[in-house]
């Protein structure tokens, strides 16, 4: 999804002021219900999680069946951002942000009141179809509204720190409502906060596209699309019955074989969705690996504990919450001092090196057991394994974006939102499963904890070997504004 800042508008642009360090009121507003927006999505990925297990025996589902809970919501969303995020490109972003906020709203009333498994995956496949929508449009509205400069840099860091927030209150918000109420409120909170920020949206947004309105890539948008869905309805199957089934076999092998099609309509498209020169770059690509592990195996590691948490240990949906609140906590400490770490060591040794303390910290967690006490063990180390990994979501965005000229800052941003969506959606598949079928609970959970380990720790040496040596660290710096 390339963001462009040149832009046609229907609607009178937001005067700022000189110094562009002020925001006006109605930059203020219109900043709220973007990041409110945003914010709903991201309290989407997290407020379910610790309400899975009373959820699955309220509707009858499985314990194997309990990720496509999340699944059906993640893989949608990832799968057409990019697509969703070009149609907004080209044929007006406030007009398909509004759409996706109104078919989120509506996926959540379907899913709080879904009487069976399948009605409530519709409403988070729908929910998934909604986000995909918000997030490329919403961010692409910010940029675009708000000058390059510091106005732009305050706006992007309120919408980041809202963005991780949402993912903490989730965690606490729906171990409350769950004990409190039952998880039917956590998703009833998420179509209360869609309907608040809806009605405001279409006086505040202008309307943008890009001005010269390419043509749209639907043979990338299909391929990559269908690859996706391909690839993890195999993995997600191969989990739970083996790689000897026919339709395991079948979907995987599409998935690849669209995804190679991609790349290759890629290479031949005039206007294409993912720019193939831009992902030959050493920073975007090694960059986007780092941030693709370290998101995948985050939402992995979270998923894993909630199950052994309330299984193994017998929490409440509530209790579960304040282990994950705990981490939030953490997390948004790690926000105050990662940019001032960055400073001092350059965006690609803090990738580096949060990927390899995030790695560390979560093959701690093979230490667990069925004692009460391992509930302090779970709390500290994921609470640690988190703060690298809040230091290695932002530092990868910056290694991406580094070097990148202004005109192609649009697709490497582009990039960076994609990848995160797409590591967000593989994870639990790839290897939460691997607890939910296993006989043994505590043995499927130690599996995937070490599994997720060794695979951040290989991704830190891998990214490591692909960036080289930070050279360019005291010029960064001083451009990021961080010494």
């Amino acid at each position: 999804m390339a963001i462009d800042t040149t832009e046609t508008t229907s609607a009178s642009p937001t005067v700022h002021s000189p110094l562009g360090t002020r925001l006006s009121t109605r930059d203020k507003l219109v900043l709220f219900v973007l990041c409110a927006a945003q914010f709903v999505v991201a309290l989407d990925f997290s407020v379910l999680n610790v309400a899975l297990p009373v959820l699955g025996k309220d509707l009858g589902m499985s314990q194997s069946a309990l990720q496509w809970a999340v699944t059906a919501f993640a893989l949608p969303s990832g799968g057409f951002l990019l697509l969703f995020g070009r149609i907004g490109d080209l044929y007006g972003r406030r007009r398909l942000f509004l759409t996706g906020l109104a078919l989120f709203g509506a996926a959540s009333l379907l899913a709080t009141f879904a009487w069976d498994p399948a009605s409530f995956l519709t409403g988070r496949a729908l929910q998934g179809l909604g986000a995909a929508t918000i997030v490329p449009t919403g961010m692409s509205l910010l940029t675009t509204t708000f000058p390059e400069g510091p106005a732009r840099d305050r706006a992007l860091g309120i919408s980041g720190t809202l963005l991780s927030l949402g993912f903490t209150v989730g965690m606490v918000a729906g171990g409350v409502l769950t004990d409190v109420l039952s998880w039917r409120s956590t998703m009833g909170l998420l179509s209360v906060f869609a309907l608040i920020v809806l009605p405001l949206a279409p006086g505040l947004l202008p309307e943008s596209r890009t001005p010269d309105r390419p043509r749209l890539d639907v043979p990338g948008a299909v391929t990559v699309t269908g690859g996706l869905l391909a690839l993890i309805y195999a993995l997600s199957t191969a989990a739970e019955r083996g790689f000897g089934g026919t339709d395991v076999i079948v979907t995987l092998a599409a998935g690849v074989l669209l995804l190679a099609t991609f790349v290759y309509v890629e290479s031949r498209a005039h206007a294409p969705l993912v720019s193939l020169p831009m992902l030959r770059r050493r920073t975007v690509a090694w960059g986007n690996l780092g941030g693709l592990v370290t998101f995948s195996m985050m939402s992995t590691v979270v998923f894993a504990l909630t199950l052994y948490l309330q299984e193994t240990l017998g929490l409440s949906a509530f209790e579960t919450g304040l282990v994950f609140g705990v981490q939030g906590v953490m997390s948004a400490v790690a926000g105050v001092y990662a940019p001032k770490v960055i400073g001092r060591f350059g965006a690609r040794r803090t990738l580096v090196g949060s990927l390899a303390g995030q790695g560390l910290f979560v093959a701690g967690l093979v230490l667990l057991n069925a004692h009460t006490w391992s509930v302090w063990l779970a709390t500290a180390a994921v609470s640690l394994a988190s703060m690298c990994h809040l230091g290695a979501i932002i530092s990868y965005g910056l290694t991406v974006t580094s070097g990148v000229p202004d005109e192609e800052q649009g697709l490497a941003t582009g990039l960076v939102t994609s990848t995160q969506q797409v590591g967000l959606t593989i994870g639990i598949p790839l290897l939460g499963v691997l607890a939910t079928t296993s006989s043994d609970l505590l043995a499927g959970v130690h599996t995937v904890l070490a599994l997720d380990a060794v695979i951040v720790l290989a991704a830190a040496v891998l990214v490591a070997a692909g960036l080289g040596r930070d050279r360019s660290r005291p010029v960064e710096a001083e451009a990021l504004g961080l010494r």
